[in-house]
């Protein structure tokens, strides 16, 4: 099973905005609403590609119902704890004419550590070592920047695989732990590490330094420019795929679901990169977090080129 965890969901609503003007009146073209959230958009994607899927975490208010109703009519198993206040609402605001993509997210509500507690020790009482865990996004802004890091150093003493992708003190807190693996982007990877990272050679050193917290494998997506994916082992460079791009927003996300499920079915390398770019360019091509189709992926996974340096 490939359980996600998603402490500060969102309802994402992206608006379409054509040739945005600042301190101006804007006309929305199109919208629409999807249940977001890092993990939640990771489940989506895995259960395109086939794989049983769990998401877990943190629910509340009118917003958390719509999360929970979207997950529950896609046939995704669910299991979150309800707090008081409203699961926030993102606005994804897209420009087709600019070609720019804005994020606006809301903090999202404040929850007890007790409610935290209690959540962890139930996820991680049903982890076992067949299983994989996603810890991904953000969370309450009151909770301890270690909670990945307890989750990952939890899992692991029950043998579970962890990967985590997040920001910020969550992204450095939870390397100490030694997730199995890691998946920064470059913007991510240069904050970790106080530094501008100004070649692919950069990032592949400074990346390196995980291997010391126990990290087995870590890829750093690159945008549009491609992806790179480390191992002790080896280290390839895999190229983007040039694409039609509808929304960029959850690409990260569908990566980290192939990456689970290349991890669940043991896949060779070769299989692995082709899975991981094919799946988060198609999500590019769709609306919103809307997963892209399985269809797609496998026609964009002829097309992955990669490098082994």
């Amino acid at each position: 099973m490939i359980i996600t965890i998603t402490l500060n969901p969102a309802v994402d609503k992206t608006i379409e905005v054509d040739d945005f003007m600042e301190n101006g009146v804007n006309r929305v073209s199109t919208s629409r609403l999807d249940a977001g959230g890092k993990g939640i958009n990771v489940s989506k994607v895995v259960q395109v590609l086939g794989e049983k899927t769990v998401a877990v975490g943190l629910l509340g208010g009118s917003t958390g119902d719509y999360i929970k109703n979207a997950l529950d009519q896609w046939g995704i198993e669910n299991s979150f704890t309800r707090i008081c206040g409203d699961t926030r609402t993102n606005i994804k605001v897209v420009d087709k004419a600019k070609g720019f993509n804005t994020d606006i997210n809301e903090k999202g509500p404040e929850v007890s550590e007790n409610l935290i507690n209690t959540l962890v020790n139930e996820t991680i009482a049903a982890v076992n070592d067949k299983d994989i865990l996603v810890l991904s996004g953000s969370v309450p802004g009151n909770i301890d920047k270690n909670i990945y890091g307890k989750m990952v150093s939890l899992a692991k003493e029950k043998g579970a695989i962890t990967i985590l992708d997040a920001d910020g003190e969550l992204l450095k807190e939870g390397i100490k732990a030694g997730p199995y693996m890691v998946k920064p982007n470059i913007h991510e990877l240069e904050r970790l590490y106080g530094t501008k990272i100004n070649n692919e050679q950069e990032a592949i050193e400074l990346a390196k330094d995980m291997f010391n917290y126990g990290v087995q494998y870590i890829v750093i997506s690159l945008g549009e420019k491609g992806s790179i994916f480390i191992s002790k082992e080896s280290t390839v460079v895999a190229a983007g795929l040039k694409v039609d791009a509808i929304s960029t927003v959850g690409a990260g996300d569908s990566m980290v679901a192939a990456l689970a499920v290349s991890l669940k079915r043991g896949y060779t390398l070769d299989k692995r990169v082709r899975l991981a770019v094919a799946t988060s360019a198609a999500s590019v091509m769709t609306p919103g977090t809307q997963p892209g189709e399985l269809e797609i992926i496998e026609e964009l996974e002829k097309q992955v080129t990669y490098k082994k340096i």
